[in-house]
């Protein structure tokens, strides 16, 4: 099992859950298909134990933090290291606890993040809803960074930041009066930074537990 996970994360990783075909792992393992299916069902299967698999390491670097006197820090924490493993491996995001009851690692990350809550007076409603929030912006803010770069971008004929000009330029042509709350911010979402940008909505998720705790 070990081995045929490990070729399916490196299938997804080279070109995504597309690539990721029992014929083309059984190629990989230097086997026949029908072997595939001694260890899982069905591709679902498959790409979930992959996930996991590759949530792995993160548990355990996650397990390895020192816990200090504030939870919300520690959260922060907790919460980088994730956002930068799916930002490394964005296909993640699609089976990130699809199916806790073989996705083991998935479910101790989510359980590590919930024992801070728990050093914090919450209900848990509110726990629940906190741990909820916080994975949304994670995962979300993750998959945003990961996106596919459009094709003039691949072409190499505009960079990053030659685009996001090109945008913001349209944006300024739009009516003020129609479009009051982008010509507020345009100039902000020109050239910004996509990290920057995550960690802003992380700030704002955890300052809104914090005073809801009253830490």
């Amino acid at each position: 099992m070990e081995s045929v996970l490990e070729e399916a994360v490196a299938l997804l990783d080279e070109a995504g859950a597309s690539a990721l075909t029992f014929r083309a792992l059984a190629q990989r393992l230097g086997g026949g298909v029908a072997s595939i299916y001694w260890y899982v069902a069905n591709k679902d299967e498959l790409l979930d134990r992959a996930a996991d698999h590759a949530m792995g390491p993160v548990l355990d670097v996650v397990e390895k933090l020192p816990q200090s006197d504030d939870p919300i820090d520690d959260l922060r924490v907790m919460a980088v290291t994730l956002f930068d493993a799916i930002v490394q491996r964005p296909w993640l995001s699609a089976y990130f606890m699809r199916n806790t009851s073989i996705q083991t690692h998935t479910l101790g990350l989510y359980e590590k993040l919930g024992q801070q809550t728990l050093r914090m007076n919450l209900t848990a409603s509110q726990r629940f809803h906190a741990v909820s929030a916080l994975v949304g912006v994670v995962v979300g803010s993750a998959v945003d960074l990961g996106q596919e770069p459009t094709q003039e971008m691949l072409d190499g004929n505009v960079d990053r930041d030659e685009y996001l000009h090109r945008v913001a330029q349209d944006w300024r042509d739009l009516d003020p009066q129609e479009f009051p709350f982008v010509h507020e911010i345009v100039d902000e979402f020109d050239g910004h930074d996509d990290v920057d940008q995550f960690r802003s909505a992380l700030e704002l998720t955890l300052t809104g537990l914090r005073l809801q705790a009253g830490v």
